[in-house]
């Protein structure tokens, strides 16, 4: 299966300090993949990593084969990848139509209107809040809006911070229903989220981090039947109620 991303032995953090040490991943093209980890991990500064929002020190990032480490921000987008960060994800005085057009600033699409109404096929909760400031709109709404604008730009690789966090358990069923239809739009998916059972149970694959480090890579099938990843990471049920 052709490699979308490949983070090999990436050590990164904040000014002087390392935040994630000799971190590997790998990720396959439509594939739905999940970080997971206890508080403090380096989960998030991982994703932060790959799109350019850390100080790297060693280490390499390659993007459908191409080398990315140390590539801008604004040029990442250009090339695949938009992200979506787990706060301040959207401009809560514009409206959602207004969202949406900001995600096709960085990389205008082609037909711009197809994009959208494509976007809008996978969120129809939006459809009818088109001109609704996004500060408005349930948490749920507003994680579907920044979701969408980071589609907007026809990404193949999406990153994703934690996004059913603080959402309803309704709304959070429907997150991870849409990334499962985002998926089958030829989106590759790589998440954090602390929601660990729900999302492994969605999940191709599952990267397991500890104290900045890899601490297990599997299936998302295969971490959640493991007894030490259950009892460590994902509150120690018996695997039958899984």
């Amino acid at each position: 299966m052709t490699s979308v991303l490949n983070v090999s032995g990436i050590t990164a953090g904040y000014g002087g300090a390392s935040i994630i040490e000799e971190i590997n991943l790998d990720l396959a093209q439509h594939e739905i993949a999940v970080v997971i980890g206890p508080n403090g991990a380096g989960k998030s500064t991982l994703l932060k990593t790959i799109f350019a929002l850390t100080k790297i020190s060693d280490g390499s990032i390659r993007f459908m084969g191409k080398d990315i480490t140390g590539v801008k921000t604004n040029d990442l987008v250009p090339l695949g990848i938009s992200a979506v960060p787990q706060n301040r994800n959207v401009f809560p005085t514009l409206t959602i139509e207004e969202n949406l057009d900001i995600g096709t600033y960085a990389s205008p699409p082609n037909d711009k209107k197809a994009i959208r109404d494509k976007v809008l096929g996978l969120f129809p909760d939006l459809v009818d809040k088109l001109h609704q400031p996004a500060g408005e709109l349930s948490g749920g709404q507003r994680q579907m809006a920044a979701m969408g604008r980071a589609l907007m730009s026809e990404p193949s690789l999406l990153l994703l911070d934690e996004p059913t966090a603080g959402l309803s358990p309704a709304y959070l069923e429907k997150i991870f229903d849409l990334l499962l239809d985002i998926r089958k739009n030829g989106v590759t998916i790589l998440m954090v989220e602390q929601n660990a059972k729900q999302a492994l149970r969605i999940a191709d694959m599952g990267h397991v981090l500890v104290n900045g480090r890899n601490f297990v890579s599997d299936t998302g099938a295969a971490l959640l039947a493991d007894e030490s990843v259950r009892r460590s990471f994902l509150g120690g049920m018996d695997s039958s109620t899984i």
